[in-house]
């Protein structure tokens, strides 16, 4: 078994980002909205400035409180829409009951939506064309690559199908072409199509759900969850230490997956830059 550690491939796709933004005219701008003060949140928006502030990015934190009105919160995206000097733009879920995130992605331009989360670009990964992709899954797909890990004519299963991991990911493995089961809470038999996965996407929040008779011998397990124990040690939705002995590859947690996230981050960060360019 080996591991496949998310904070190697992140220095190495943060170095090729700062390479890339070293010479240009102007420092890229990244806007975070973040409604509220879920903790969750602030840990996540820490990370994403930490990440802008290593590249040099100028970083926007627009905090806006947990009462704001949806009317309110797309005026600030009208804003960062129409800012020349903002290249990405990302608002930090989950938002209040008021408001309606669907519109509230969608209210991004398609080439400032660093999240990948807009319906443009979410038709655009379906029909496998140039575009912003979410984070995590593309995150998954180059972690893979860099330990060169086939994915063509493998079978996938992800289980769970949410809008920022499941379904975009299904979409890029198919574009790969891999042969793909999506999985969800209304799936029968989960086992049948996870220990018949060559390679297994978990992202369901659910601790240790999958244990070592519902994985395939030699499979490449990707384990998107991140579950906080009674003892208050971090665990995946993949129980680690039943499967490691039966698998070739399994991504710790932490340590894996969220790490590619942030650096994909990064490259979305900079194609905004460059689609905006090609659209001028």
């Amino acid at each position: 078994m080996e591991l496949l550690d998310g904070k190697v491939v992140k220095q190495k796709v943060l170095e090729e980002v700062k390479e890339l933004v070293s010479n240009l005219e102007r420092p890229l701008g990244l806007a975070v909205v973040q409604v509220g003060d879920d903790e969750a949140s602030k840990v996540y928006v820490r990370q994403k400035e930490k990440m802008a502030g290593d590249l040099g990015f100028d970083f926007r934190h627009v905090k806006l409180p947990e009462n704001v009105t949806e009317e309110e919160l797309l005026k600030v995206i009208d804003e960062l829409n129409l800012d020349e000097n903002v290249d990405g733009i990302l608002v930090q879920m989950p938002v209040p009951k008021q408001i309606n995130s669907k519109v509230i992605q969608n209210r991004i331009l398609p080439c400032k939506d660093v999240d990948g989360l807009t319906d443009i670009n979410s038709g655009c990964l379906v029909h496998d064309k140039d575009s912003l992709v979410p984070c995590t899954p593309q995150g998954i797909v180059d972690l893979l690559k860099y330990y060169n890990i086939p994915i063509e004519s493998k079978n996938v299963t992800i289980v769970g199908r949410s809008d920022l991991v499941g379904k975009p990911l299904a979409s890029l493995m198919t574009n790969n072409n891999a042969t793909v089961s999506l999985c969800h809470s209304k799936t029968k038999n989960l086992e049948f199509y996870t220990s018949n996965a060559d390679i297994l996407v978990v992202a369901v929040g659910k601790a240790k759900l999958i244990k070592e008779d519902a994985v395939k011998e030699g499979a490449v397990i990707v384990d998107v969850g991140i579950n906080r124990q009674a003892d208050g040690k971090l665990c995946g939705d993949v129980d680690f230490d039943s499967v490691k002995d039966k698998v070739s590859y399994i991504t710790p947690v932490p340590g894996g997956v969220g790490q590619m996230t942030v650096a994909e981050l990064a490259k979305n960060t900079y194609k905004a830059y460059t689609l905006r360019k090609k659209l001028k």
